[in-house]
């Protein structure tokens, strides 16, 4: 038996490998030596190759955390890791959708090569996840929560690839569309513990259950109970992937309480400004996802900090299962050699610009991400780094730091120097793009998008038009300058941009053998 097998065995007889049923919390006993088991594998320079735990929420914003933008999110957890991590204020998703998104930075490639450009598509089976790449080097990985690399809408179970996971603990929202198969909610079963009723057609509602019970706190005691089983098998990684703070606006009634929807600031949108912009924009201004669902038009002053109180909320007790997380790495002693990453898959509108959840359009509060990443003693920690960033960067980063080759096919660039302090500079620009990902629109929206520290400008294909923002005079992007003629260098300056990022992000995959 080979030492993985051997791993393997050991955690399926622990109880650390389930089909979806979660044990009872254990204590944390002292450190043992166990002088028969297979040494850890190690980097080819003979240090231990590190630990990863990887939270990634679901539809966060950028500015919901204590210490960057906000001072009315409760999130002291954060604002403490932030004083330990390195903190990219500039960090940009691939795209602002779920799924494209995820095989994006899983797989450090962009979502028009990886085969999953758009919600309801199945990602390769050939894409390398960085799961499964860590697995190859002996390391045993983990999951709880969503994962969303291929269809999972109507009860639909997801299929998924070789990725790496051996821990598996599905649950993809707090729906119960997969009767028997969301994980989360066959744990609530077991603790005896039923669900009340979701409103119909109410927007925001805080649940009537203990925070204990929810998909935030079970994702993080998934996470934890894998991290004091596995401490004595390192190397692992765990993906942490919470479903909030994502829509429908539900959480729990005492982190609702916390926060007075009169003292919630407006949504910053001007009157009139959609007019020159995209088509889909007024669109989604009269009801989100193609007219399907949440209306900025039809809903009142009062009913929009409603929603953001209770996003604000979701954010608060997200930030309340990263501290238990973070206790538990220091209580084990797995932090010192634990890179802890916080990040989230793309943002929320949340009634900026008139327009709430997401869709095709690329406004920073949509596109703009936390990204924290932590390695006591390797990466300068306390450092806030504004270099533009892109989320394909993670997967090159965390191979390098592993000690583990970098596949040709990634396309991403590696953080190592920004995290370590080498380097300030990155990236002059960052690439988006938003390919038919919502099946909702009758005319599917195809579109790119490249930003850079002082412009963005945004080709639509069909119907053709376009988006240019000075984001030196209007960061807020509310005045499109697309087609003004005292802009006409500028346009011209950033298509040429653009149609570069395009030419870069051409697939290196398969590899050239020879000449001819």
């Amino acid at each position: 038996m080979n030492r993985r097998e051997w791993i393997k065995s050991a955690l399926l007889s622990a109880g650390a490998i389930s089909s979806g049923s979660a044990l009872p919390q254990e204590q944390v006993p002292g450190k043992q030596e166990h002088s028969s088991f297979p040494p850890p594998p190690r980097k080819t320079s003979g240090e231990p190759m590190p630990n990863i735990l990887w939270i990634c929420t679901d539809q966060q914003r950028f500015d919901t955390i204590q210490g960057l933008s906000t001072s009315i999110v409760k999130t002291p957890n954060l604002e403490k890791f932030m004083g330990d991590a390195v903190t990219f204020t500039n960090a940009f998703v691939q795209t602002p959708i779920c799924a494209p998104s995820r095989g994006s930075f899983l797989t450090g490639r962009y979502p028009h090569v990886t085969g999953l450009r758009a919600n309801g598509q199945r990602i390769r089976p050939t894409e390398r996840l960085v799961p499964r790449i860590l697995a190859d080097y002996e390391y045993t990985c983990g999951l709880a929560g969503k994962l969303h690399l291929s269809p999972c809408f109507g009860g639909r179970i997801e299929d998924r690839i070789d990725d790496g996971y051996e821990v598996f603990h599905w649950s993809h929202d707090i729906s119960d569309q997969w009767p028997g198969r969301n994980d989360w909610y066959v744990w609530l079963e077991r603790q005896g513990v039923k669900l009340p009723k979701f409103p119909a057609q109410q927007h925001v509602w805080g649940m009537p259950i203990d925070p204990k019970y929810t998909q935030t706190a079970w994702c993080a005691d998934m996470a934890i109970q894998f991290m004091r089983q596995q401490r004595s098998f390192n190397p692992w990684m765990f993906s942490c992937n919470i479903f909030q703070p994502h829509h429908p606006f539900y959480p729990t009634e005492e982190y609702l309480s916390h926060y007075d929807p009169a003292k919630m600031p407006d949504p910053a949108y001007h009157e009139g400004e959609l007019g020159n912009k995209p088509v889909f924009q007024t669109i989604d201004h009269n009801g989100a996802y193609a007219g399907g669902d949440i209306s900025f038009a039809k809903t009142s002053a009062e009913e929009h900090r409603n929603i953001t109180a209770a996003y604000y909320a979701m954010v608060e007790q997200v930030d309340t299962e990263v501290g238990r997380m973070l206790q538990v790495l220091e209580e084990t002693g797995q932090a010192e050699n634990t890179i802890v990453i916080f990040m989230s898959d793309h943002g929320e509108m949340l009634g900026d610009h008139g327009m709430y959840l997401k869709g095709p359009y690329f406004y920073d509060c949509l596109t703009r991400v936390p990204l924290m990443i932590r390695w006591p003693g390797r990466f300068k920690g306390g450092t806030k780094v504004d270099s533009l960033v892109e989320m394909v960067d993670l997967a090159p980063t965390l191979l390098e730091a592993a000690g583990i080759p970098v596949p040709s096919g990634m396309q991403g660039r590696s953080l190592m120097p920004l995290l370590t302090g080498q380097s300030k500079e990155h990236r002059d620009s960052v690439f988006m793009e938003y390919l038919d990902a919502n099946a909702a629109f009758a005319i599917p929206p195809m579109m790119t998008s490249v930003r850079t520290q002082n412009w963005k400008l945004t080709l639509c294909d069909k119907p053709r038009s376009g988006e240019l923002y000075d984001l030196e005079k209007d960061p807020g992007e509310f005045t499109n300058l697309w087609n003004d003629p005292h802009h006409k260098d500028s346009q011209e300056m950033m298509l040429q941009k653009l149609v570069a990022r395009m030419i870069e992000t051409t697939d290196p995959l398969p590899e050239r053998h020879t000449t001819w």
